[in-house]
């Protein structure tokens, strides 16, 4: 039942993930449905090269791109950069990730 829960978990990042996408005139926002795909749609999202992907498989250095990533994702949906931060925090990442996709 687990799975369940995951699948449904997942479905919701990846609409987040094409929402914010969209909303920031990013090409190709049908790769949030993507595993590592999504990854490359983040650093484009964030303005970064997408070779930043490789650093995410990369202990250490991924938490440090992981917070740069979603800092630069929640300015350039107008929102605090501090928001990056709070997607460490298991289900408060959900509603951080669903404030930037859904907001104006």
């Amino acid at each position: 039942m687990e799975w369940v829960f995951g699948i449904i978990v997942y479905i919701w990042i990846a609409i987040c993930v094409q929402t914010i996408a969209r909303k920031t005139d990013t090409p190709n926002d049908w790769l949030a449905w993507i595993p590592i795909a999504n990854l490359y749609l983040l650093c484009k999202i964030a303005g970064r090269s997408g070779w930043w992907t490789i650093g995410f498989f990369v202990p250490l250095l991924n938490v440090i791109l992981i917070i740069v990533w979603w800092w630069s994702v929640a300015e350039k949906r107008n929102k605090p950069g501090w928001l990056g931060i709070l997607m460490f925090i298991p289900v408060v990442n959900i509603i951080v990730l669903s404030i930037l996709a859904l907001s104006e």
